[in-house]
């Protein structure tokens, strides 16, 4: 597949880094040529230094061959413009990154596609609705809602006292047992677990299940003790902070902690009379202001600000002073990563949010959603099986699925089912899956 991709900033580079990986023809555009200098080096790709703007630029890239054009460059404007220049030049499809609510409401859709826009994406959005989600669940890492909840993904950090450590799975795992262990993150690496394995202290589990069971699994990962969320602070006002609150449910309470006051003033205008809601001008990294602001009775805490260095020490801070959830964005990758080895709690990263919008676009089965998990190095899918493909000629254990890959659980005439070995997924099903190693091609075949 050739991809043109307009802008080299974090989410651009992220996008080029992950597609070339998987062999795709790969353009990166960028107008500052000290943004394409180093990766072009590292990595299998092209890289032209010309604006995104410029016909003659568009074209020498290969725009009017390419079969996706993406446009993620700082300026919502120049993204919407360049995609519309694209379509006109040819590019199959095109999507846009966008800073603007307005222009993701389905009923705009339409509008957008007549003037060469296939497909939208405003990550802050997205990251806020993570956010909210995570901040919910003091005891969950994790937390992915399959149509409206008929499925749920959590994924939970074990530690030792839990029930379900030092089980082989086929034990903890029957075929009646209310939940699937569909991965596990163990020392810096992802795997799909057999029979065999057993969970660890230490261990990152994803656990498949339906909404009736999670309570249950509460219990036996040994978080039941943790509180419910009540009282959230949070540092940074952001865009994406903006977008978490507006997500936010009105039984939680919320304080905004902006070293900006001319942004604090901004907020108050934008947020309107929530009373559940308090914006304070401060430091977030302030100990004593944390303390001043009740931060050793909240519940939940989240960092995102857009230092990942910030958000960290502030995360550490509040863990200090008693807050069981934590929350940090965090954009850099090598963070992340020192982010769960300090663990910090819940990692939120922009960019896979844009990388899972390109993946549903890249696919040829009907997919709904695709989720790329920062922390995992995965891929969650859902899949809708189509008439007379391949995964519903035979039973789960007969399909001879790809090893980097496992069925969690389908949604069947709006109601949730684990998937076992037995199991035979009929045409119309929407079916949950869970991918490593950049699989999620390997997998789609079974669905078309």
């Amino acid at each position: 597949m050739r991809i043109v991709i307009a802008g080299a900033g974090a989410v651009g580079t992220h996008l080029a880094k992950l597609l070339s990986r998987e062999r795709h023809d790969i353009v990166l555009l960028d107008e500052n040529p000290g943004r394409l200098e180093t990766i072009g080096a590292d990595f299998d790709l092209m890289t032209l230094a010309s604006s995104p703007l410029s016909i003659t630029g568009l074209r020498e890239a290969g725009t009017p061959k390419a079969d996706l054009f993406i446009g993620v460059t700082p300026d919502e404007a120049h993204n919407m413009t360049c995609c519309m220049l694209a379509h006109k030049l040819g590019a199959k499809r095109t999507v846009a990154r966008v800073d603007s609510e307005e222009y993701t409401l389905p009923d705009n859709a339409e509008f957008f596609r007549s003037v060469g826009i296939d497909s939208i994406i405003y990550p802050e959005m997205l990251a806020g609705q993570e956010i909210m989600s995570n901040i919910r669940r003091s005891w969950a890492r994790q937390w992915w809602e399959v149509h409206g909840g008929a499925l749920i993904m959590v994924g939970v950090k074990v530690r030792t006292g839990a029930r379900v450590l030092n089980i082989p799975l086929r034990e903890l795992c029957t075929a009646d047992a209310p939940y699937h262990v569909v991965a596990i993150k163990r020392d810096g690496d992802t795997i799909i677990p057999h029979g065999d394995d057993s969970l660890l202290h230490g261990d990152m589990v994803y656990f498949m299940t339906t909404p009736m069971y999670t309570h249950y699994i509460r219990e036996q990962v040994g978080k039941a003790d943790y509180p419910d969320v009540h009282n959230v602070i949070i540092m940074g006002g952001g865009d994406t902070t903006l977008q978490a609150l507006r997500n936010m449910p009105d039984d939680l309470h919320a304080k905004i902690i902006e070293a900006s006051e001319e942004r604090c003033r901004q907020l108050n205008d934008l947020l309107g009379d929530r009373r559940h809601i308090l914006v304070i001008h401060g430091d977030g990294r302030d100990v004593d202001l944390l303390r001043d602001e009740g931060a050793h009775t909240a519940q939940a805490f989240a960092a995102l600000t857009g230092s990942a260095e910030t958000n960290i020490l502030a995360c550490l801070t509040a863990k200090r002073l008693g807050v069981h959830k934590t929350v940090a964005r965090i954009e850099n990758a090598d963070y992340a990563g020192m982010a769960e080895n300090l663990d910090i709690g819940s990692i939120i990263n922009k960019r896979t949010f844009a990388a899972g919008h390109i993946y549903k676009m890249m696919l040829k089965a009907d997919v709904t959603n695709v989720k790329c998990l920062t922390v995992a190095n995965a891929d969650v899918a859902e899949f809708t099986a189509a008439e007379g493909s391949k995964v519903t000629r035979h039973q789960v254990k007969d399909l001879n699925l790809p090893s980097t890959t496992t069925l969690g659980g389908l949604v069947r005439d709006g109601r949730g089912y684990l998937i076992g070995g037995a199991t035979q997924i009929k045409a119309g099903d929407t079916v949950m899956a869970f991918c490593i190693d950049n699989s999620i091609k390997k997998l789609e075949k079974f669905f078309n």
